[in-house]
């Protein structure tokens, strides 16, 4: 009778004790790969696009601010008479075409061009980061994806275990040798198991949704199954990671652009002390006058400048302003590298703990964890531990098996924080 009843049961544990850490229900041609999954919200991405976009038109702006401002071209009739206005009564009346060219004082429009490229370079550093910090929302997205997949997998094998249980449970109750109780409890950790089922495919369609959303898809597009390899023993230091996002972070990048630009502001208001000028040319025409006398034609040049009589209200307090502003800017750079490195710090500490966690559940507390139901279903078939106990220990070990695929995840999610952060690929 006994061997009859566990015959299913053993089946069944052996399996699930088989592949403790495989998703089944899945097959690999519906394997979502994290690297197309990246490729495609590089191409695809509208913000991004967005951001690529607008360095592109950054870059149009330095030629504009280094090009010097539009001539005038003036045309005027001078001295004409009021008695009679004609062209040829007297002898100052004429037709004049002119010509002005303004002139920055020299230095000035290398200075705004100077200016436009770092701002293009700050919009380039900035997509760059907008890239970086999208690659990390995808990975961590994908690998709680895994989690979820992983989830669903351990839950149904683990709901396939406990009908049996229910089986063996109703079975031992029907000639005698259980209680209703046990029959009770299994069905009540069936229907539990029921429900966190429901609840892990609601996460995974909110998740796919997010995803889709990266990928400018529609939200409820089919995902396939997401996979993730086991934490690699690699030893990172906080120092060389912070020496690496100093040279490659493209927000660090951007800020350090930042401080030089402002550098360049100070610069171009210390050069508006300096007088613009103009120059130019005029051509005036005559005619012949009523009397017989020609007319001559002249040609007139100019030459006009501005004098900054207000300097200590106008050119000084730009100076001072600018001045501040590159002391405003020069203190949020620090700050944004200090809290970058805050960041690596914590970043580097979850990795280290997850890494540890995994392998310490895949090495010693999930192992234990099966001889420990093993050793329970074979107390139970012999009447030597009751079914509570045997619950508890598959319980328990479901249990176990959901926290390493969680610390999985979050180990890669760890890294890709730290590769966000360092702006390269670790």
């Amino acid at each position: 009778m006994n061997k009859f009843i566990f015959a299913p049961l053993i089946l069944l544990l052996s399996l699930f004790l088989l592949f403790p850490f495989e998703a089944v229900g899945q097959t690999k041609d519906s394997t979502l790969v994290l690297d197309k999954l990246i490729q495609m919200v590089l191409t695809q991405n509208p913000e991004l696009q967005s951001s690529f976009q607008g360095w592109e038109a950054s870059k149009s702006r330095i030629s504009q601010q280094e090009a010097l401002p539009d001539p005038t071209l003036g045309l005027s009739l001078m001295n004409l008479p009021v008695n009679s206005f004609a062209l040829d009564q007297e002898p100052m009346t004429g037709k004049q075409i002119s010509l002005m060219q303004p002139f920055p004082f020299p230095g000035k429009l290398g200075l705004k061009g100077d200016i436009a490229r770092s701002e293009s370079d700050i919009t380039l550093h900035q997509y760059q980061e907008l890239k970086n910090q999208l690659i990390k929302k995808t990975k961590q997205a994908y690998y709680d994806l895994y989690y979820i997949d992983q989830a669903l997998a351990t839950v149904a094998s683990n709901q396939e275990l406990l009908r049996e249980f229910v089986e063996i449970a109703e079975t031992r109750y029907g000639v005698g040798k259980g209680i209703q109780q046990d029959v009770l409890r299994a069905q009540v950790a069936l229907s539990k198991m029921i429900d966190r089922e429901l609840k892990l495919r609601q996460q995974r369609e909110a998740m796919q949704a997010q995803i889709n959303t990266l990928i400018d898809q529609p939200a409820d597009a089919p995902l396939g199954r997401a996979l993730a390899s086991e934490p690699k023993p690699e030893k990172y230091e906080l120092n060389s990671l912070i020496q690496q996002a100093d040279s490659t972070s493209p927000m660090l990048s951007a800020w350090k652009t930042a401080v030089k630009q402002s550098g360049q502001q100070v610069d171009l208001a210390q050069k508006d002390r300096y007088p613009d000028f103009a120059v130019g040319l005029a051509y005036t025409q005559r005619n012949e006058l009523q009397n017989g006398m020609p007319g001559y034609d002249f040609v007139s040049a100019m030459f006009n400048i501005k004098i900054p009589l207000f300097y200590n209200k106008k050119q000084d307090k730009k100076v001072q302003e600018t001045r501040i502003k590159q002391s405003s800017v020069e203190y949020r750079y620090r700050n944004v590298a200090n809290s970058v490195e805050q960041m690596l710090q914590q970043s580097l500490t979850n990795l280290e703990k997850h890494q540890r966690l995994v392998d310490l559940y895949k090495t010693g507390i999930i192992p234990q964890a099966e001889e420990s139901l093993e050793s329970s279903i074979a107390g139970y078939q012999n009447d030597k531990v009751d079914f509570l106990s045997l619950l508890d220990s598959e319980l328990t070990l479901f249990e176990f098996r959901l926290d390493y695929h969680r610390f999985v995840a979050d180990y890669h999610k760890a890294l890709a924080e730290l590769e966000a952060l360092t702006g390269t690929d670790l």
